[in-house]
Order: C-alpha cells, then sequence, then structure tokens
C-alpha cells in the first residue's frame, strides 16, 4: 500500500473522531471536545490534501468520506446506542463494498 493510500485512511479515521466529536462540543460550548474535534478536522483535511498528490481526487475523496461515513455510523450503533436494522447494515455494508471498488480499480495504486 503506498503512502497515499496510508494517508487517507488516517484521514478518513480523523474524519471519524471529529464527526463523533461534533456531538460532544455541545454547539461548540465544551473546551475539550471543541478542541479534539477541531484538531481532528485539521489534520483530517491536511493528511487528505497530502494524500491527493498521488491518488486521484475523485477516489480519495470518495474513500475519505466512505471511510468517515461508515466509521460514524458504526460508532453511532456499537457505542451510541443507535438503530442497527438490517437496511442499515446493508447500506453500511454497500458503503464498504464501494470503498474496497474504489482501491481495487485505481491504476497505479
Amino acid at each position: 500500500m503506498t503512502t497515499g493510500w496510508i494517508l487517507v485512511i488516517v484521514a478518513g479515521l480523523l474524519e471519524v473522531v471529529w464527526a463523533v466529536g461534533l456531538k460532544y462540543t455541545e454547539s461548540f460550548t465544551r473546551l475539550l471536545p471543541s478542541a479534539v474535534t477541531l484538531t481532528a478536522m485539521v489534520l483530517s483535511i491536511v493528511l487528505l490534501a497530502r494524500a491527493l498528490r498521488t491518488i486521484p481526487v475523485g477516489t480519495g475523496y470518495a474513500v475519505w468520506t466512505g471511510i468517515g461515513a461508515v466509521g460514524t455510523a458504526l460508532i453511532g450503533i456499537l457505542v451510541l446506542d443507535e438503530p442497527r436494522g438490517a437496511g442499515r447494515l446493508i447500506a453500511i455494508g454497500t458503503i464498504i463494498c464501494g470503498i474496497v471498488g474504489l482501491k481495487l480499480a485505481s491504476p497505479g495504486e
């Protein structure tokens, strides 16, 4: 796996951190959750930008948002007791298939 792919994966995981963190900032009125969330936002974007040096923008952005969407949905289900119906799990699986498909279809990566 190339450095670009490692960077986009880490950027996607940081997107999960800031997306979940938004819940705990209480509209950015709580200092520590707000600082963690804003730091994760900035690092996520910076790492995505670096990854896009070697990964096509459409692929990199789709994988980044896919990791963020899947990770955030799974945290919601596993930690925040959000609904875990079959339709939701199928949709999450579909996003995962799309992420893997984009990786496999990326020439030279």
